[in-house]
């Protein structure tokens, strides 16, 4: 058996891998990589409008500064369990525009060879495992990566990302229960955009602050605000340092929001217009660009090109990923973690 680590690199020939280094260390970069996950979840949604993509779709608009504070705080041989709200994490952590609306188009240049869709994406290089459409499901499935870096004596975390809509789910409580009697090295991620689907998490979520459920299990935990970035980083940074080190695991909420509905078929109508203006003032790309330019790290000719270069990219890998050929049906069972051999049960 062999582990098939599937990337695609930039048509510049830079590596998912390359890109996902960059946000580590430039938080002008940071910026850039928000700006392009902004346009590809815009250009997700013009593909479906325009009747080019097909299925259910969930984008993440407002949550960038959660996705790429993520991305540059872990070690990219971290290994990631992604939910379903998948294409800002997925640029984010490197993969590149072109692959992420290749996919969604069902093209053979997708991030999974156009298998996968818009749910399904895996990029080993840069520590992405699964992405895990059932809720929940990839919290006792990081307990279980957790056990496997463990037992390797590993220096590499595990690492569970999930919406508030998972914490009821009893998977929840049974991964956060196995990885703290074995102190498993796992970092429990929950992006809380406030809503589980069409209701808000405080009607059906008892307690407060998602993360104080992990006192429930002996886990520490911490929240954070998900729309600003430099936050995110530290607070990731913070809770990496202390799983890596042997404390055991770790549960951080990342206090965010969704820009629009659960999927492209919801209006978000059970959102009331005091609540949407006010998170509209949030927008994490906005705020983190005016503080660079308050620090000097930005002036107006910069950000002009930054904001033009994050758009000129989407729309060049859309016009490819457009153009791109359609898979073959005989590949449809190659593109899997393991390689059976031939005539094999």
């Amino acid at each position: 058996m062999s582990i098939r680590s599937l990337t695609v690199d930039a048509p510049d020939g830079t590596t998912a891998l390359a890109r996902r280094d960059a946000v580590r260390g430039d938080r002008v970069v940071r910026l850039g990589r928000m700006l392009e996950a902004r346009h590809v979840e815009t250009q997700i949604r013009r593909f479906h409008d325009e009747g080019m993509a097909w299925g259910s779709t969930h984008t993440a608009e407002w949550q960038e500064a959660s996705a790429v504070g993520l991305a540059a705080a872990l070690q990219h041989d971290d290994l990631v369990c992604f939910p379903h709200r998948v294409h800002t994490l997925s640029v984010a952590f490197g993969i590149t525009p072109e692959a992420v609306l290749a996919e969604c188009l069902g093209k053979a240049s997708g991030i999974v060879g156009g298998i996968g869709g818009s749910v399904h994406v895996t990029d080993t290089s840069v520590g992405i495992l699964h992405t895990f459409t059932i809720l929940g499901a990839q919290v006792p499935v990081a307990a279980g990566v957790g056990l496997a870096l463990q037992v390797q004596g590993s220096a590499s975390i595990a690492v569970s990302i999930f919406g508030d809509g998972s914490v009821n789910m009893g998977a929840f409580h049974e991964g956060l229960n196995l990885a703290s009697i074995w102190r498993l090295p796992v970092l429990f991620v929950c992006e809380n955009n406030q809503y589980s689907e069409h209701t808000r998490y405080d009607r059906v979520t008892a307690g407060g602050d998602i993360a104080a459920r992990g006192a429930s299990y002996a886990i520490p935990s911490a929240a954070v605000d998900g729309q600003d970035v430099d936050e995110v980083v530290a607070a990731v940074a913070d809770a990496r340092t202390r799983v890596a080190a042997g404390e055991g695991p770790f549960l951080l909420e990342i206090k965010t929001w969704r820009r629009y509905g659960h999927s492209r078929s919801d209006q978000a109508g059970y959102r009331d217009d005091e609540e949407v203006a006010r998170w509209l003032e949030r927008d994490p790309i906005e705020l983190f660009a005016q503080r660079l330019r308050s620090e000097g790290l930005l002036d107006e000719q910069a950000e002009e090109h930054l904001r033009a270069d994050a758009e000129r990219r989407v729309a060049e890998a859309a016009e490819h990923a457009l153009a791109a050929t359609e898979p073959d049906a005989s590949v449809m069972f190659r593109n899997v973690h393991v390689d059976r051999e031939e005539g094999a049960a």
